[in-house]
């Protein structure tokens, strides 16, 4: 069954339009995703018990090293591990992270690493499309993210409610790939733009820079004033419309909705362990997201592309990393939140095993699909396991491979989406949720370790 976009009445605004007509940002999102019509069903699947209500990503976008984060080979010698040649035990015995990842260490009985992530592709677009969609680049067809697929399933058609879009990408779009795919731009994430870190978070369409909240009530105030034509028309159907999305654009803003994405009603202390930086209080913004419902949220995490001076980058992008992962992961246990939250960590692809020390390169990097690594915590994933094996130098994966398709299938069963339903195709094609054996996608098994 296909996705009506049309309201009971016939209305229906594209973010755009609603742009157009005035209805700022995040709530003329909404209005593009509210006013649609219930999704086709689909039920869990029968043989796992679907725990998770919530997704948080963190796309580590460039592609982060798997050697210097969870797959360590201080064997290899110098020429793979570098200076990075002392990896921690964690608080699970026989798994060992980097050295670099001191917190997460202490937190490895939340999460499973798997170390057998794998897909052969190593340019940023093509891989990031894989990693994302769990299909295979290239095709006629643009498939839809994980994101968007679980935002379709999770969200407004699904009975979803509130003001607040429920596919949020914190804080920029991760480019390289159309996250909505053939599903078309109503689909898209709310990117918020902004930076979290700063004294006031401007998301975009909520928060203006250098403008007060009495400033818009002043503004507001002064457009009605001017609203002739409204004030004649009253009883119109159409501007009846207009006029409550109106107020729920301003709900958002000035009212409690608008709150959430004030970081400042946090203690300073909690948001001292997260890190005083974007992307620590990317995470904590991400909790107070899925506390209240939001059923995905990205976070992006740019600064992996580490071609050149790979080391002097991992000094400062792995405690990031660890301090922020770790307080999220310690946060949602503390609220009863990581057993209905998935928290999926990795980007789209891994590092070159052998370090680049001539010039230009000067200790870098470059990409590599060969193998790689992912780390996947709550909602039903058990903590504490290892997934897959890579050869003595991280070159290529030794046992049980793991494909994009294979972790992105886990994800949707543990959320309750059957991975057998049908996508409403604009052309009403029979697509479904995961691609079959029939799409040439290569495919591990289930996750049967870590669920």
């Amino acid at each position: 069954m296909n996705v009506n976009p049309t309201t009971k009445s016939g209305i229906f605004f594209s973010r755009r339009e609603a742009l157009r007509h005035g209805i700022a940002g995040a709530a003329g999102l909404f209005l593009a995703h509210g006013l649609s019509s219930p999704l086709l069903g689909a039920a869990p699947p029968a043989n796992v018990k679907a725990k998770a209500k919530s997704v948080i990503q963190i796309w580590m976008w460039g592609g982060p090293s798997h050697l210097d984060t969870f797959d360590p080979k201080p064997a290899a010698g110098n020429d793979y591990c570098g200076p990075l040649n002392k990896p921690i035990a964690t608080n699970v015995d026989g798994i060992v992270i980097g050295e670099l990842l001191p917190l997460l260490a202490k937190q490895a009985d939340k999460y499973a690493i798997i170390r057998g992530m794998t897909h052969g592709i190593n340019a940023h677009e093509t891989a990031a499309y894989m990693v994302q969609t769990g299909r295979k680049p290239g095709e006629r067809e643009v498939y839809p993210s994980a994101g968007t697929i679980v935002s379709l399933f999770r969200g407004y058609d699904a009975g979803y409610q509130g003001l607040i879009p429920p596919y949020i990408v914190l804080t920029e779009p991760q480019g390289r790939f159309s996250e909505a795919g053939f599903l078309g731009s109503r689909y898209k994430p709310f990117a918020t733009g902004g930076d979290p870190a700063q004294a006031r978070f401007a998301v975009e369409g909520v928060v203006a820079q250098g403008v007060s909240d009495e400033q818009q009530r002043d503004r507001r105030e002064l457009l009605h004033k001017l609203d002739t034509f409204g004030r004649a028309m009253r009883g119109n159907a159409a501007l009846a419309a207009l006029a409550k999305s109106e107020e729920q654009a301003y709900d958002l803003i000035l009212g409690d909705a608008g709150k959430l994405f004030d970081l400042a009603q946090e203690k300073d202390d909690l948001r001292e362990r997260y890190g005083r930086n974007t992307f620590g209080q990317s995470c904590l913004m991400a909790r107070r997201l899925v506390e209240k419902g939001v059923p995905y949220v990205t976070i992006n995490f740019k600064g992996w592309d580490t071609h050149k001076q790979n080391f002097q980058a991992m000094r400062q992008k792995l405690p990031q990393l660890d301090k922020g992962l770790a307080t999220l992961l310690a946060d949602l246990s503390d609220r009863g939140l990581l057993e209905s939250t998935i928290v999926w960590c990795g980007g789209e692809f891994g590092r070159t095993p052998k370090v680049q020390w001539e010039a230009p390169w000067n200790g870098g990097r470059n990409h590599w699909g060969q193998a790689f690594s992912a780390l996947v915590a709550g909602g039903g994933f058990k903590g504490g396991r290892v997934v897959g094996e890579t050869d003595a130098k991280g070159e290529q994966v030794k046992n049980r491979p793991v494909y994009p398709s294979d972790l992105i299938a886990g994800m949707y069963e543990l959320i309750g989406i059957d991975l057998n339903a049908k996508l409403p195709h604009p052309q009403g094609l029979p697509v479904q949720v995961t691609p079959t054996s029939a799409d040439g996608v290569k495919s591990g098994g289930r996750l049967i370790e870590i669920m």
